[in-house]
């Protein structure tokens, strides 16, 4: 089997590729990444991808078809991945996320790749009431990185067919610890605060819901979509991709970093605007499809895994939203220094 794995080299792809290497120890993996955030790895034992059998470098949007020779999987991770990038970079997020991520299947297809796993996102359902999303409710896509998502979605769903299986994923907000992590995530943000200031400012009233999943968890569930047969949930799915548990409110995250790291100050803003992206999302249908792949952390074991790697860090940056561990302040810094285009392009 030769599994290909596009954007292995950010926050999520170190343990997609770990997880696959364990579901498939003969398999043949190949990674394909711009290297944006290559040089970003935080307390890592060893380079990330000595576990794919080649790395290949490249730009998803000028994608090498011959590469797909012989593949029969595909993961694709590559994306402007927040919505801070997503505004600042807006026309690019959707050159890479939807328009190079829907050439790529084309291409897929057109060299006979049987398996094509798309990492979407539950934010595509914007502001909800408090019924949980299900992936038949209405859509309220708020950013160009949510947009980029369903463009992507609908587009993919085309492509489709018995001989060319396409599976997505739309995640919950990814948190937890990373060969390559990151802070510009919320509960990772607040263990990074607790940590160094002693205090978590929640920006709202803290009552926004967000269903949450561990970067560990997402890549059970992308091998789900690699193996899945076409009889289990047929050529094209869309399923909510996390667990029900997780759906938590913004202050139940900060409560469970202080009973793991007593002692800190939680403050929130009770005259805050209504946050635009408050939803909870259903995840029964991946419950039902993928019994085997269900998510195995919990809230407390991520914020304790967190906390014990930032402290082998040496972690202790009360700036540490300036940092490279910020991904818009990487590719700043890219483009400062010159290595990089206005189009994120390297020079």
């Amino acid at each position: 089997m030769k599994i290909l794995v596009s954007g292995n080299m950010g926050y999520i792809g170190p343990n997609v590729v770990r997880q696959l290497r364990r579901s498939y120890p003969d398999a043949e993996i190949v990674g394909f990444d711009i290297g944006y955030f290559a040089h970003c790895l935080s307390n890592a034992e060893a380079l990330p991808e000595v576990k794919v059998d080649q790395q290949i470098f490249g730009d998803i949007r000028y994608f090498p078809e011959e590469i797909l020779d012989g593949v029969d999987a595909i993961i694709n991770l590559a994306a402007i991945s927040n919505d801070p990038m997503g505004f600042q970079y807006e026309e690019i997020t959707y050159d890479i996320n939807y328009k190079a991520n829907v050439k790529l299947a084309e291409l897929a297809k057109k060299h006979g790749v049987k398996s094509y796993t798309f990492a979407s996102s539950c934010s595509v359902y914007g502001l909800a009431d408090d019924n949980p999303r299900k992936e038949s409710d209405a859509l309220n896509p708020l950013t160009a990185y949510a947009k980029s998502k369903i463009y992507s979605e609908n587009d993919l769903e085309l492509l489709a067919s018995d001989d060319f299986k396409i599976t997505c994923l739309r995640f919950a907000t990814a948190c937890g610890w990373s060969d390559r992590f990151r802070l510009d995530l919320v509960l990772n943000d607040f263990v990074a605060g607790a940590l160094v200031n002693k205090e978590i400012s929640i920006l709202s009233d803290g009552t926004p819901w967000r269903p949450m999943i561990n970067t560990k968890d997402m890549a059970r569930a992308m091998d789900w979509g690699v193996s899945r047969s076409v009889e289990n949930g047929g050529n094209f799915i869309t399923v909510n991709g996390g667990s029900n548990d997780w759906n938590v409110q913004i202050i139940d995250l900060a409560n469970a970093i202080a009973k793991v790291i007593p002692g800190i100050k939680i403050s929130v803003n009770p005259d805050a605007p209504p946050d635009k992206r408050s939803y909870r999302a259903n995840f029964d249908l991946f419950k039902s499809l993928a019994p085997d792949y269900q998510p195995q952390e919990d809230l407390i074991s991520t914020v304790e895994e967190i906390k014990e790697n930032l402290l082998q860090l040496g972690f202790n940056d009360p700036n540490y939203r300036e940092s490279e561990m910020i991904r818009s302040k990487v590719l700043n810094k890219h483009q400062k220094a010159g290595r990089l285009t206005q189009n994120l392009e390297w020079n």
